[in-house]
């Protein structure tokens, strides 16, 4: 996470919290193509290794006293499975690999992303979209491929007044459509948003008067970060399982 502060202008504090959200490519230019290599790429390849090395590595011995890697991929592994299971039955379970690797890259994406220096690729909306869209699309396609018309019981509310369905059915229409933007702008700005004041009370480090207070307050946040960068992606998943329910069970 960067933290840099600039120095006062005309003798004021100047700093700018969103600079750190800036993508860059990675050997210098201007210019970026979907060729080129970014900061984002960098990290995200990053947080791909990172996974690998705790799943794969982490658990190829199979030990009987399982090392500290080992336990906390078994950890994940036995916390995401239990969610999947809860939320969407045995059904789901075939769905439990896709879940699994959705959890572990923005879990990992968020925790890299508190390092020094990082950059935190889950606080940009062309990567939250993307994971949201994938989400969407593979519950409408296979809602409609499993259920075909039948999945359109989805957006009728046959426990609601006869009158009143038709205007459920249009509500339930439109959120549906809209789960995409909530899903992503939810993980997106909820990362974003506490990166920012971290960096706001980064810059107010400066001045020697406050600066202790701003030293709490930044500990605090970042504490608060660690915490959130977890329950973030937590709830990415368990919405994916809950989505992932309705096309499995459509139907109120």
């Amino acid at each position: 996470m960067a933290t840099e502060a600039h120095g006062g202008e005309e003798g004021g504090l100047v700093f700018h919290p969103m600079d750190q959200f800036i993508v860059k490519p990675l050997f210098g230019g201007d210019t970026i193509e979907w060729y080129t290599i970014t900061n984002a790429t960098l990290w995200m390849a990053i947080a791909v290794l990172a996974i690998i090395g705790l799943m794969v590595l982490g658990t190829s011995r199979r030990a009987t006293i399982p090392t500290r890697m080992q336990s906390i991929a078994e950890l994940a592994y036995g916390f995401v499975y239990t969610m999947v299971v809860d939320v969407t039955g045995k059904d789901g379970v075939k769905f439990f690999h896709y879940v699994m690797t959705l959890f572990m890259f923005i879990v990992m994406a968020n925790f890299l992303g508190l390092l020094p220096m990082s950059f935190t690729t889950t606080s940009h909306f062309a990567v939250t979209v993307v994971l949201a869209l994938l989400v969407f699309l593979t519950v409408t396609i296979y809602g409609i491929a499993k259920h075909g018309t039948h999945f359109l019981g989805l957006f009728w509310v046959s426990s609601a007044p006869l009158p009143l369905r038709p205007v459920l059915a249009i509500i339930e229409l439109i959120s549906y459509f809209v789960r995409p933007v909530s899903h992503s702008i939810r993980l997106a700005g909820n990362v974003m948003a506490g990166h920012a004041v971290i960096k706001v009370f980064a810059g107010f480090a400066a001045i020697a008067t406050i600066s202790p207070v701003s030293v709490v307050a930044i500990t605090a946040m970042y504490g608060l970060e660690v915490l959130v960068a977890f329950i973030q992606a937590y709830v990415f998943t368990i919405l994916t399982c809950v989505y992932l329910k309705d096309a499995l069970h459509p139907g109120h």
